[in-house]
């Protein structure tokens, strides 16, 4: 998450993370999104962009708080396994996800998933944590 900072230019941003489980996250995303199942991350945005009122900047020098970052720990656990990776990387990756999310990044086209999956790879590597193994090739529009 750290990582994702540095690249946006927003060293000191505050983002919250609640990790837990999928009965929470299903909750949340039927409430938040319309969609009657869990997924692996959502993210909440504190900048959301209101029409006609472009975003404020972020300020690197001072603290902003950006949003929050929800993980379910079990839908990574499973994902995890499905793809062969320590859930640490993974829980990793969907931290990048998620904060990515928080600065505006959409991953509901080719263009914007492939955007987010190389921010991912590069932040994950300033943090010697491999590329996830879906790469850009992950569905567009996916529940994240």
């Amino acid at each position: 998450m750290r990582a994702i900072l540095q690249l946006q230019g927003a060293p000191r941003a505050e983002v919250n993370v609640l990790l837990t489980d999928d009965e929470t996250i299903h909750g949340l995303n039927r409430e938040y999104r319309g969609v009657d199942r869990p997924t692996d991350v959502l993210s909440f945005s504190l900048r959301e962009p209101v029409p006609q009122v472009p975003a404020a900047p972020l300020h690197p020098a001072s603290t902003q708080l950006l949003g929050d970052v929800v993980i379910s720990v079990d839908t990574a656990r499973r994902q995890a396994e499905q793809l062969g990776v320590h859930l640490a990387a993974e829980l990793a990756h969907l931290a990048a996800h998620g904060v990515l999310h928080l600065f505006g990044y959409d991953d509901v086209t080719e263009e914007g998933a492939a955007e987010i999956a190389s921010l991912e790879e590069a932040a994950l590597a300033l943090c010697s944590i491999a590329a996830d193994p879906r790469g850009a090739s992950a569905d567009p529009g996916e529940a994240r």
